[in-house]
């Protein structure tokens, strides 16, 4: 069976990452199955992850990282969620806050040199936590619920953050709140293992079950003054976030597996009303040929954005249309691969002992991911629409 995503691989050095998230791939596998049940984030994976080096890819090299382009970085996740997407869109998040932290200036140096070391030596890994029971997802503009409250050197947190992807194995969490001192939103750096801090099992969704998004619940959460990390200025328009490639690179990772083992049923599977596997039935090479197709056109869309992105630093302030387009383009086109790939098992694809009925729902939560189709279509129509 001819491998799809090779190709990509440009030198040797991507040659040695590849290979990495190719081992990792293989090993993360096989438990995919076991975490979609328990809807938990595997501690066996976070352990390879770690003893890998995988969780601290994104660092720049002074701390221990391989400093990872974009075009890398969704390399290296595309290849992981061939393995098991679950896991790759929960590092994503974990290894694109690095990149982002690494390459702008959001936080003061010593705290970022202290966290940087954190993941690049101790590998401890962490994730933001920004969207609530009421406000829904962040991207939409509401203001969290959650409080901080200044009392002299400290702040006094309570809130409850839904959907935080790895609750219950992160190390620290960057938690959004409304800073009543400062009548804006803030983010703050907050471990583990602070008191008032608690996660509760609650993540039991249809796909992407391994993440582990359970709730996260702060109860008079005492931090120093200083863990205020990041500060919303209304006057300061947000700059596109290139790293989010990775969510489009998971789905297309799941894409990738359905469509190997797809082709893999098509040329083993015959029944005995064919003289041949259903390999060689036409309508079943048709679907195959099409999935192949919608791979391509959303491969090496993303791909050429994540490569513009390295190489025209310049140009990166007006690409945040071209890096949603590149989302909602992957994800539907990883759903309807995975369509395809389910209608050529037909129906034994079904069965919970078949991986093609878990790709299926776990294609589907791409659709939900920032951004939504909806508001991507809006931002073109508007690029479109607007005066030279």
């Amino acid at each position: 069976m001819k491998e799809i995503y090779t190709p990509f691989v440009k030198n040797d050095r991507q040659e040695r990452l590849f290979s990495k998230a190719e081992r990792l791939a293989s090993l993360i596998k096989d438990r995919a199955g076991e975490t979609d049940r328990s809807a938990t984030f595997s501690l066996d994976n976070l352990h390879e992850l770690k003893v890998h080096d995988y969780v601290s890819l994104t660092l720049p090299k002074a701390y221990g990282g391989e400093e990872l382009s974009l075009y890398e970085f969704v390399l290296l996740q595309e290849r992981l969620a061939v393995g098991d997407g679950s896991t790759a869109l929960s590092m994503g998040w974990h290894l694109g806050t690095m990149m982002e932290l690494s390459e702008q200036t959001l936080w003061d140096e010593a705290t970022f040199t202290w966290i940087a070391n954190e993941v690049g030596t101790q590998k401890k890994v962490l994730n933001r936590a920004a969207t609530e029971p009421a406000t829904g997802s962040p991207t939409r503009g509401g203001i969290p619920e959650t409080r901080a409250v200044r009392q002299g050197d400290q702040y006094i947190i309570n809130g409850h953050k839904t959907f935080t992807t790895m609750a219950n194995v992160l190390d620290y969490y960057i938690v959004t709140a409304y800073v009543e001192e400062l009548e804006t939103v803030g983010s703050f750096l907050i471990d583990r293992d602070r008191a008032g801090v608690s996660v509760e099992h609650t993540w039991d969704v249809l796909g992407m079950r391994g993440t582990g998004s359970d709730d996260l619940i702060l109860e008079n959460v005492t931090v120093p003054k200083d863990r205020l990390v990041e500060v919303v200025q209304s006057s300061k328009k947000s700059s596109p976030k290139g790293w989010l490639l990775h969510i489009p690179a998971c789905y297309l990772g799941i894409a990738i597996a359905a469509r190997n083992d797809a082709i893999q049923f098509a040329k083993s599977y015959q029944p005995n009303s064919l003289d041949t596997t259903i390999s060689e039935v036409p309508h079943i090479k048709q679907k195959i040929g099409e999935m192949d197709l919608e791979l391509m056109k959303a491969r090496h869309f993303m791909y050429a954005v994540a490569e513009r992105w390295d190489q025209d630093p310049d140009q990166r302030v007006n690409m945040g249309t071209e890096l949603a387009a590149v989302k909602t383009v992957a994800t539907n086109a990883a759903n309807h691969v995975v369509d395809l790939a389910l209608r050529i098992a037909g129906g034994r694809g079904l069965s919970k002992k078949s991986t093609f009925e878990r790709y299926y729902r776990d294609v589907r939560a791409g659709l939900h991911n920032p951004p939504m189709d909806d508001a991507v279509i809006q931002m073109l129509a508007g690029q479109a629409l607007k005066d030279d």
